[in-house]
């Protein structure tokens, strides 16, 4: 069978080939450090069966590769990796179409479980993730131009910076972060971050 890694690590693809070449050290093995690479090699090899692939690559979003690798190969399984293990991503994979998804911060034994549930057959996602409310419950609801200065505060703009990227003014920025913060029931702008990127408000930061 053919198995393709894509990841912009060189030191992490390495990592993940020795453990595929204990868990399935029949397979060949094709890797890839872009999603434009990824593409390209699954157009060619016709008979590739497994894309494990990592969500936070440089030239496009990792979901919307898993999207494209299932619509223009849907015989082709995929794998998911990912550094961030926020519930929504883990959803967000299996929902898209993945057999699995598997953190980096997995030990090697865990790792190697998970690929050969997959290899087997079977799929494999993080049982707590799965299991966690969803967001979407408990969020608060936020206007259009609420959920604009609650992207960028998240991203560290300071409420000036904030009113010039929106073209709004200052009063108008510290109105909007005011009714953030009082959404989110929270007092600053750390937890006001930490409760964003938490509930799902805004599309996360991936890698």
């Amino acid at each position: 069978m053919k198995v393709l890694t894509c990841d912009d690590h060189a030191l992490f693809r390495d990592g993940l080939r020795h453990v595929l070449q204990t868990v399935t050290p029949e397979a060949q093995l094709l890797e890839a450090g872009t999603a434009a690479e990824a593409l390209r090699l699954a157009e060619e090899h016709e008979d590739l069966e497994l894309v494990i692939l990592d969500l936070g690559l440089p030239d496009q979003d990792g979901l919307t590769v898993l999207a494209t690798l299932r619509r223009q190969f849907p015989l082709v399984s995929v794998v998911v990796l990912s550094a961030s293990e926020i519930a929504a991503n883990v959803r967000a994979a299996r929902d898209a179409g993945a057999v699995g998804f598997i953190p980096k911060s997995s030990d090697r034994k865990l790792l190697t479980s998970a690929l050969e549930v997959v290899f087997g057959g079977g799929v494999f996602f993080p049982r707590a993730a799965l299991e966690a409310p969803d967001p979407s419950e408990a969020a608060p609801d936020l206007t259009h131009r609420q959920q604009e200065v609650a992207t960028l505060l998240a991203k560290g703009l300071t409420n000036g910076e904030i009113a010039g990227v929106l073209d709004i003014s200052l009063g108008t920025v510290k109105k909007h972060v005011a009714s953030i913060l009082e959404a989110l029931d929270v007092t600053n702008r750390t937890e006001a971050v930490r409760a964003i990127l938490e509930l799902g408000l805004i599309e996360p930061e991936r890698g």
